[in-house]
């Protein structure tokens, strides 16, 4: 008997078959260490446990032997590797549960690693997409919806557009080789007959607009 939760799945990260004549165009997951590195900040919370170490090694070695003093701050650096196991942990988990789908008629996100779910945005619902690339060429491509409908920040994270608050983007966070799926986007967002041009790729965390829709 199978335990998979996604064996319902018709198409693997699709709720239900495509309309007929309706063609994915890629699929997609965000890369785990991208993604623990990027959404939860793994480099950075190992920066500080080390930083904790270093201060407590100083401050007792005014008190007893450097080699003590290392051996009584040692604590900082086995939390700090728990803590940061952890927080890999949850990012691979984020990783395998999600599925990113391009069609030639929207973007499909499946999310969550404990409540599931899935949301579709039809191109005529997108105004723009940013992207931002990483010098490995992982990056994330975050759409701007139009119309009223807001999303939950807590709900979508970390599959969004980080610091966002006001306006929630929904974004293919963290994915291998992103210049390449956001001209792919692009092309098929032109080919709809939805928008005139596709986005550009930008290095350095330099986001920019691109994909112009005219709301309906």
């Amino acid at each position: 008997m199978s335990h998979d939760d996604f064996d319902q799945e018709p198409i693997r990260g699709l709720p239900e078959m495509l309309p007929e004549g309706e063609r994915i165009l890629w699929q997609g997951a965000p890369d785990w260490w991208a993604l623990s590195r990027d959404a939860l900040k793994v480099k950075w919370v190992a920066a500080y446990f080390v930083a904790l170490f270093g201060w407590r090694a100083t401050v007792a070695g005014a008190d007893m032997p450097a080699t003590q003093a290392m051996a009584a701050s040692s604590f900082y650096l086995v939390l700090g590797a728990i803590t940061c196991g952890m927080l890999m942990a949850v990012g691979w988990a984020q990783a395998r549960s999600a599925v990113y789908t391009i069609t030639d008629q929207r973007v499909i996100l499946r999310i969550g690693a404990a409540l599931t779910m899935t949301l579709q945005f039809p191109f005529s619902w997108i105004g723009a997409a940013d992207l931002v690339t990483r010098p490995d060429g992982s990056g994330t491509i975050a759409l701007r919806t139009l119309g009223e409908t807001r999303f939950s920040y807590l709900l979508l994270w970390p599959h969004l557009r980080p610091w966002r608050m006001a306006c929630t983007q929904p974004a293919l966070r963290c994915i291998p080789d992103a210049a390449a799926i956001a001209r792919l986007l692009g092309e098929a967002v032109a080919e709809s007959g939805v928008a005139p041009r596709a986005p550009q790729p930008v290095r350095d965390r330099q986001p920019t607009g691109a994909m112009p829709v005219p709301a309906e």
